[in-house]
């Protein structure tokens, strides 16, 4: 189910409360295929530390990420298509790819 703009806000910065840490010890960017992005491209651990929310537009989901990125996390903005709704988040670790 798609959500807005604060219910993406409210899950991801909660779930980075509940699992510790800093925003910059977190990565954020939106894409199109959440569990190519954070599996395969950026190589994180499927038992680790990671969450992802579909917006209900493109324009929602960079409102989130630039979110994020203005509070700490790693990431950039200007990066995917007009079809990227998904919002993910990630710890780093020594493993991750950023």
């Amino acid at each position: 189910m798609a959500k807005s703009y604060e219910n993406i806000v409210s899950d991801i910065s909660n779930y980075i409360s509940k699992c510790g840490g800093k925003y910059s010890e977190y990565y954020c960017g939106i894409t199109n295929d959440a569990e190519r992005r954070i599996f395969d491209e950026h190589n994180v651990d499927k038992n680790g530390v990671w969450i992802y929310r579909t917006a209900t537009s493109d324009a929602v989901a960079r409102e989130a990420e630039k979110f994020f990125l203005n509070s700490g996390c790693k990431g950039g903005t200007g990066g995917g298509s007009d079809d990227c709704k998904i919002v993910y988040c990630y710890k780093i670790t020594s493993t991750t790819e950023q």
